[in-house]
């Protein structure tokens, strides 16, 4: 099955047969992690970062060293022309012509799949606001597949913040691609998932338990994931500040889960995991940061190696003229210096009648 050429934007964007292309092929990636080859040899991955990475930028910087290429980018926005006021569309139209790939992390939902329509080359989402971070999803269920055999039938307590994790969201959408999966989704009720994720879980027959309490599902969960709170994405930084301490996955807790319960965390930590919680044996988040350079190396091998440029219409500047617009301020197509309108496809939640946007995935009622 051939991936050249294809995004990274959201797991939405495959099937369970091209996921399992991409894990096949990091198993075989194994051996490169400590040395280096050459099957892209000559090609050129930029990655521009508008948000601060470690994980991401760092891993997917060594996937392609070690694949045999070269990287030039930035790592937060201070040093680019966006510092100038150049827009995102202008900058990715100047990254696309110095390489053959481009890694992007950005504030704005929906930032990725705009770029994805503008750029020539492979665009690969590290990140977009709070909706999709695929590669580290990619990651996430390559470590359950090694850890059990397989994700098939997988229990997995999801715990935290929901709403603002884009790790915690793009998981539950990889998890749609697989079949007999229980997801607790534990979480203060400010910070549930989003209603755009857990409609399209419950379309996908994914069993979903919403609850406040981890000790009510702990003794079930083969999988416990842990996210931070994203105090960056409050829109009152006194609300972060309350909920500061809650949904710590302690020592005790965690010794009331099966035995062979592993424990897995997107990274940073803050105080969520404390460091005891490191020498159990159940602990497997350091792992689960390795397993991204494998997996990061199987998409740019599969996605890179042979791919040509594609040719790409010129955007034309679309005024609204009163169209409905998208109700999400943080969405690319609100963005006063990216002229786009959104395509807002009709959809019923919960019995209702809503809109869905097309780049940051969200609803707009009209």
């Amino acid at each position: 099955m051939s991936l050249v050429g294809r995004d990274l934007i959201s797991l939405l964007d495959f099937d369970r047969r091209e996921l399992e292309t991409i894990f096949r092929t990091a198993d075989k990636m194994q051996r490169l992690t400590r040395k280096c080859g050459s099957q892209l040899k000559n090609y050129v991955m930029a990655t521009i970062f508008f948000e601060p990475s470690t994980r991401t930028r760092l891993s997917f910087e060594t996937s392609m060293h070690r694949l045999g290429g070269s990287v030039i980018g930035f790592a937060e926005p201070g040093v680019s022309s966006v510092a100038k006021g150049e827009t995102l569309a202008d900058t990715i139209r100047m990254v696309e012509s110095y390489s053959d790939v481009i890694v992007m992390r950005h504030k704005i939902e929906g930032s990725a799949k705009f770029a994805a329509e503008i750029a020539g080359v492979p665009v690969l989402n590290g990140g977009d606001g709070s909706q999709h971070h695929p590669s580290q999803t990619l990651t996430d269920l390559y470590t359950i597949r090694k850890e059990f055999g397989g994700i098939d039938g997988r229990k997995i307590l999801l715990m935290g913040d929901l709403q603002h994790t884009r790790s915690a969201s793009s998981l539950a959408y990889g998890l749609g691609h697989y079949k007999g999966v229980t997801l607790y989704l534990v979480s203060p009720q400010t910070l549930r998932m989003r209603p755009e994720v857990t409609d399209y879980l419950d379309k996908k027959g994914v069993k979903c338990v919403e609850d406040e309490d981890p000790s009510n599902f702990i003794d079930e969960a083969e999988v416990v994931y842990v996210t931070r709170l994203q105090k960056e994405r409050f829109p009152d930084p006194k609300q972060a500040e309350a909920l500061k301490g809650s949904y710590i996955l302690t020592r005790g807790l965690l010794k009331r889960a099966p035995r062979n319960t592993i424990v897995l965390h997107h990274l940073p930590r803050i105080e969520e995991i404390p460091v005891e919680v490191d020498y159990t044996p159940n602990a497997r988040y350091f792992q689960q940061a390795a397993n991204g350079v494998p997996v990061r190396m199987a998409f740019l091998y599969l996605s890179v190696y042979h791919s040509k440029y594609r040719p790409v219409k010129t955007r034309e500047p679309t005024p609204s003229g009163g169209a409905t617009r998208c109700s999400n301020a943080n969405c690319i197509s609100n963005q006063p210096r990216e002229p786009i309108v959104p395509t807002l496809s009709e959809v019923t939640s919960r019995g209702e009648r809503v809109l869905q946007c097309q780049y940051c995935g969200r609803y707009t009622k009209e």
